[in-house]
């Protein structure tokens, strides 16, 4: 019934909030944070003030000589306006290309630069602490969010222009321009159209028509990713509450829940791990929480039943979707209290029906199993439409219509998807470096975080992370690793010292030099 209501309006960026006010005019956005477009605004806007201030800040663009098609680079400071600025840019028919600002200037340069010639959104303390002067060659204009700058045009001195009228662009057309991770070197830019995100929007959309209560939505999910956009539309166009946070500390998180009680929580797998100190708090932040929801990488069967207990409800619900931002979500997995006590982390479950579909393809001519992982392979019209700029390094991950993920797993006789690893990432000879995380994060409480790389010899390195940075408890580590090949001592790190990606993950690879270059693992 909600697919069949909203048909292909349901993604359109530049009028989400438009549809979504004619709707639910009063339906709310709360924000842990101040907007710099609109800091006068408050950090509770009703839908209707936040459509009112994306057709405002379009007609600034358009002010400014953004026109239809163009390229809008969007860098700033971490801000719930990042992902407002693409439905602004979208709005005119321009074509927001976002950035996540825990990128470094350097590497943000060479990618304005792939761009070619695009206008660029930022601020002032961007341009003062992170881009190279050579920014400004690279880009048509650059423009301020927020502060000033000699070489910027300020969007708040555009004010009082009459409005511009909504520009409807083809659904083949680039809609929307985001970044891989950078797990590998310098991140990718990936093309969407409004095809492409409408099509992610059905299997996501389809799983949330399940929630019938109109509960409030916590979402912590980085504000250039291309899941936000879906989740935006599922909760605005239902009329459900939305909280939006920009700061995921645990003690920061627990006094915004405790306070707005929220019945739906979406979050990277990283920050639920992050989060699972919650459960113990006596205040009971996640008691109201019906629903969890995880985006596009596996999530630890620890961390999930740490959610789920914490949970008031009697059948509370935890979603794991797998995918990544070229394919959008592609496989998915329901955790309940009773299904993920003993549950194997390494299955993320399975296709979505008439929407996705994964195979497992052999890397050596051997049949795939768990012992020989073979590459994952997925079908979807939620694919990007190409790398800007990158289109032979797109093709060389097709075949035949088939996507090659990166990871390599199995599939069981029942149909159910095992990620095992990154392909970049597999030691020869240890197993899955990810299965083997699950068993000492489920053996050791004390551990926040464990990532095991290959050493410069070779040999796996388990880099842990402790709670409150406590020693480790040596004994007690060497009974949770018995059961696992042979690796090397441990490492203790602080997880603010780990190299994460926008959406938290580790960034194995960088890790493993940083060891190596200091001699670990040999």
């Amino acid at each position: 019934m909600l697919l069949q209501r909203l048909g292909n309006r349901g993604i359109r960026l530049g009028t989400l909030f438009d549809r979504a006010a004619a709707r639910h005019p009063a339906n709310v956005v709360v924000l842990d944070h101040d907007l710099d477009l609109a800091p006068g605004l408050g950090r509770r806007a009703t839908v209707a003030e936040i459509a009112d201030l994306v057709d405002d800040f379009a007609s600034r663009l358009w002010a400014a000589g953004v026109r239809p098609a163009d390229r809008v680079v969007v860098y700033k400071t971490n801000n719930f306006d990042i992902t407002l600025l693409a439905c602004v840019a979208a709005r005119i028919g321009a074509v927001p290309v976002l950035l996540s600002p825990k990128l470094d200037g350097k590497t943000v340069a060479e990618l304005v630069r792939r761009v070619d010639r695009p206008y660029l959104v930022t601020d002032q303390a961007k341009l003062d602490g992170e881009l190279p002067a050579e920014v400004f060659g690279f880009a048509r204009r650059v423009l301020l969010a927020a502060g000033d700058h000699a070489d910027a045009r300020r969007l708040h001195d555009l004010e009082s222009l009459p409005r511009v009228a909504p520009v409807a662009m083809p659904a083949n057309h680039p809609t929307l321009i985001t970044h891989t991770s950078g797990t590998t070197g310098i991140p990718k830019l990936a093309v969407h159209t409004g095809r492409t995100l409408q099509a992610r929007y059905r299997p996501q959309a389809s799983a949330a028509a399940l929630v019938r209560k109109r509960r409030p939505v916590a979402v912590h999910v980085s504000f250039v990713h291309s899941r936000l956009f879906t989740a935006l539309a599922m909760a605005m166009l239902r009329g459900f509450p939305l909280v939006m946070l920009a700061d995921d500390d645990p003690r920061h998180v627990t006094d915004v829940f405790a306070r707005l009680r929220p019945g739906v929580v979406e979050a990277h797998p990283n920050t639920f791990m992050k989060w699972e100190q919650l459960a113990d708090d006596p205040r009971r932040p996640l008691a109201d929480v019906k629903y969890f929801s995880s985006t596009f990488d596996a999530i630890h069967p620890r961390t999930v039943q740490r959610m789920l207990s914490a949970s008031g409800h009697r059948m509370p619900v935890f979603a794991q979707l797998y995918g990544q931002s070229e394919a959008g979500p592609v496989v998915g997995r329901i955790f309940t209290r009773r299904r993920g006590e003993d549950a194997d982390g390494r299955c993320v479950g399975h296709a979505f029906p008439g929407m996705t579909g994964v195979r497992v393809v052999s890397r050596d001519g051997r049949p795939v199993s768990e012992s020989s992982p073979g590459y994952i392979e997925v079908r979807t019209d939620g694919r990007i439409l190409t790398y800007l700029g990158e289109e032979e390094r797109f093709n060389r991950q097709e075949n035949g219509g088939w996507w090659r993920m990166g990871d390599v797993g199995y599939r069981t006789r029942w149909g159910c998807l095992h990620l095992l690893d990154r392909e970049v990432d597999v030691i020869p000879g240890f197993g899955s470096t990810l299965a083997a995380e699950d068993t000492l994060l489920s053996e050791l409480d004390e551990l926040a975080e464990v990532i095991i790389v290959a050493g410069a010899d070779g040999k796996p390195v388990p880099v842990v992370c402790t709670r409150d940075d406590e020693p480790l408890d040596m004994a007690a580590w060497a009974r949770a690793a018995a059961s696992l090949p042979v690796m090397a001592e441990p490492v203790q790190r602080r997880q603010s010292e780990l190299p994460q990606t926008a959406t938290t993950k580790i960034k194995r690879l960088e890790l493993a030099e940083v060891l190596s270059s200091e001699g670990r693992g040999r």
